[in-house]
Formats: structure tokens, sequence, C-alpha cells
């Protein structure tokens, strides 16, 4: 056993959000902690995640994982340090990756439970780009769009923690060019001068579908959507035949009150042979051990570089969601909790 407060803060969701998600949609509680049943663990969370799928699950409706539920604790990916153990395997002091996060202490059970090295990478890291964003660019690019070598890719999205790492992913595998969209003129910079983008252009300074001709004029073999609307579309009529289009997420139309339209080009699909196929991360396990063999080797030799706008204390971390949803993050989008 070690220190075991009294007392955990826990956010809750308190009533579905209409459209983006305001402060009244949470609350910030306490909890109390008790030790662990057997077979459980207690972990104070150091690191959490926030990421847009989280705001499918403020919706009561069904999908490929259940909502979440009002008047309870929130859940997520966080990585944290045991305190209190009953499960064999499991010691006080190991570190852990688990999905309760969105509270300071969490009574996990073990079966659900990683146990991850501070040594090998900062602990954070396994919430990023050795985590679930890390494998969700790299199953997505090599295994769902199928990228070859020489193929010219488009990211949505790009300067985001999945984006900022497809791109990085397509460029050390031998891509002819990456071209990437962000949301300010920063990040643009940021994508060519840091990343090694090709090009990059600000969705907000003109038409998608004129800017991307212009960034990518012999058309694109890939694309990676992380927004859908006018990039899916813009995507659609830049690709050239037999392309292929990673479907990962669609922020830009999460907090709609009415269905978005479709792309208005889908008859482009069948002219030119087009792929377009949906990622959940879940699917892709078996490439975990490729994963973290390739990108820490990635890391390691500089490579590739991987971001993290970091926003300090529990309290903060529906602040941080909604920045994420906003863009206001830089690569992956972590709360930190300060002691």
């Amino acid at each position: 056993m070690s220190e075991i407060p009294a007392v955990s803060r826990e956010w809750h969701l308190v009533r579905r959000p209409q459209g983006w998600p305001v402060a009244e949609d949470f609350a910030l509680r306490e909890a109390p902690v008790t030790a662990p049943a057997p077979g459980r663990i207690l972990v104070r969370n150091l690191h959490m995640s926030v990421d847009p799928y989280m705001r499918g699950r403020m919706n009561d409706v069904k999908s490929y994982i259940p909502p979440f539920q009002l008047d309870q604790p929130m859940e997520g990916g966080a990585v944290g340090e045991i305190v209190a153990s009953a499960a064999e395997g499991f010691e006080v002091g190991d570190h852990v990756l688990h999905g309760l996060g969105w509270r300071e202490y969490a009574d996990v059970d073990a079966r659900h439970a990683t146990k991850v090295d501070a040594s090998l990478a900062p602990l954070s890291a396994y919430l990023g780009v050795l985590g679930m964003p890390g494998l969700t660019a790299y199953a997505g690019l090599f295994e769902v769009a199928s990228f070859k070598e020489g193929d010219s890719v488009f990211v949505s999205g790009a300067a985001g923690a999945v984006g900022s790492l497809v791109g990085q992913f397509a460029k050390i595998k031998g891509a002819s060019r990456v071209i990437g969209s962000a949301g300010s003129d920063e990040k643009v910079t940021l994508l060519t001068e840091k990343y090694g983008f090709n090009a990059a252009f600000n969705y907000k300074n003109g038409p998608v579908g004129e800017q991307l001709k212009d960034a990518a004029p012999e058309g694109i073999d890939v694309y990676f959507d992380n927004v859908g609307g006018d990039h899916l579309e813009a995507a659609i009529s830049s690709m050239k035949v037999g392309g292929r289009a990673t479907l990962c997420g669609a922020i830009a139309h999460y907090n709609d009150t009415e269905p978005a339209p479709g792309p208005r080009n889908l008859i482009q699909v069948i002219g030119k042979r087009l792929r377009l196929q949906g990622i959940l991360v879940n699917d892709h396990a078996g490439l975990q051990q490729q994963f973290v063999q390739d990108v820490a080797g990635w890391l390691r030799s500089g490579q590739l570089v991987a971001d993290e706008t970091v926003v300090e204390g529990v309290e903060n971390a529906t602040g941080a969601f909604l920045g994420m949803l906003r863009g206001d993050n830089t690569g992956k989008m972590i709360v930190s909790f300060t002691r």
C-alpha cells in the first residue's frame, strides 16, 4: 500500500451537449477512494488524453462504443502510477496505461491495464505517438490505405495528434509528395518547416478544392481524412484512378445539430475506382508490435517529431477537451495532473 487519499476529483457528464459542448455540460465532483479489491489496482493518474471520439460518446446514440452515462465519471486513455495493488504481476510504483481517465485516482481491473516503461519514452507518449493516435496513423496509412513508396498523400487535420504523424510516416516511407491542411497560418508553417510536408494550406483562406489542386496539381493517391465535409469532397476530386482514402474522423461535423450533407461528387468514386474505407484502431491490434518497433526507431533516429500540447491540472480537463475540438492543439493534447 502507498498514499491512498480519502477522495478523488473526477469529471462527470451532467447533460448531453446540443451542438458545441459548453462548461455547464460537465461537473467536477469528489468521490471516495478505497483500497482495491482482489484483481484490481489503484492508479494515481499522471496524464490523461482528450480525443475527438469522446464528443461522440456524449450523445445517447448507438455506436461502436457505448455513450458516456450521465452523472458518472467519463472515460478515456490515461497513464499513471500504481499506489495500491491487489493483482498479481502489478506492484506499487509500476506505471500503467488504462482507460479510466478524467479522474485523479482510478480503480482499475488489472486485466485492462498495460504496464509501460518510463525509461523508454516519456509516459505521456503512451497516450500519443506510442499509443492510440500513433497506431491509428500507422494502421490507417499502411494497412487501410495500402500506402506504397512513391504515393502522393493528402492529410486533413494535419497538425493534430493523428494527422501530424500520418504525414511524417508517409515521408519516412518514401512518399513522392505530402500535402496537409490546417486551421491557421502558424500550423501551415509548422507542417512544412518542422514536419517535412512538401506543401500545406490554411483551409480558412479559401475553397479547399482549389487550394488542394494548387498544392497537388498532378493529383493524390492517398487521402487520410480527419475532417470530412469539404475536405473529403476536395480529395475525391483530386484523387487519381485507383486512389485510396482512410476515413478516420469527421471533426468538422461532430457538433452539428443537423445531418451533414455528403460529398456531392461521389459519382467519381465509380469512374476512378476509388476505395474509401473507415478505420477503428481496435481492429488493428495485430500491428502493435511492428508499430512500436518502427515508431520507436524513428523517434530515436530523429526522423520523427512528436509534439504535445499540455494543459496542467485535472480542473482544466474540460477546457483542454473543448480546445482540442477548436483545434487549439499542435500534436497530441494531454492533460497532466499537477501535485
